[in-house]
């Protein structure tokens, strides 16, 4: 899984760094609010954990913009501000939870298994893109209203590809989402399934559907 890590204070930031990858999650570290707004509405991330003291744009305002952006991604709020009014600050922008420094490790990871449990009971359960219809539900896809027929691990990848339409997603966040972060097999694997959910979409039509971002992999277009 990957993890935004929005804080200024670089030790800190690297602190949580490697308390995340020693859990094996992989971990982005920006330092300013502006970039750390950008990545949440750019990217692809499981959750993030904020700094509500952030240089350019503080926390509660990254959290309010991205919440008013659609972003669902879980955020951790993390601060040195201890008063009850400015948990509830933070909860009310729009993030998950809120840990007060100085915290111990198991607390961090303790609270970030929790929102990330909670992100797992799907918001969406239907996706339409276009002419193409996801139903996570009932395991189920069409284009242009005709079935598509995919295995298990196709219809992942085009869920994940659907509830990020118009994202660049990476071989590497493909491969950590449909696989998992210790995959150890050639990212050709994403290539691989990509080839055939796209030879299955253009037998209905749907040829281009799928982008070819270069120098980065690939998005669904919307």
């Amino acid at each position: 899984m990957r993890i935004l890590v929005v804080e200024d204070n670089l030790p800190i930031a690297r602190a949580v760094r490697s308390m995340l990858e020693a859990q094996k999650f992989a971990a982005n570290i920006v330092t300013d609010g502006r970039t750390g707004l950008d990545h949440l509405l750019g990217q692809a991330y499981d959750a993030a954990i904020v700094d509500v003291g952030l240089p350019g744009m503080d926390g509660f305002a990254v959290a309010r913009n991205a919440r008013a952006e659609g972003v669902r991604t879980p955020i951790l709020m993390l601060t040195a501000r201890d008063a009850v009014e400015d948990r509830v600050a933070g909860l009310d922008c729009g993030a998950d939870d809120y840990l007060v420094k100085p915290f111990v490790e198991n607390e961090l990871i303790a609270r970030l298994r929790a929102i990330l449990r909670r992100a797992e009971r799907p918001l969406v359960t239907v996706i339409d893109v276009g002419r193409l219809h996801v139903d996570v539900g009932g395991r189920c896809a069409r284009y242009d209203h005709k079935p598509l027929d995919l295995g298990a691990t196709e219809f992942r990848l085009l869920e994940l590809l659907a509830r990020n339409a118009g994202i660049a997603l990476s071989r590497a966040q493909v491969l950590e989402r449909i696989w998992d972060y210790d995959f150890d097999g050639s990212s050709n694997i994403v290539d691989v399934y990509v080839s055939q959910l796209r030879r299955k979409l253009k037998k209905l039509g749907g040829e281009g559907v799928i982008e070819t971002v270069w120098g980065v992999g690939y998005r669904l277009r919307n």
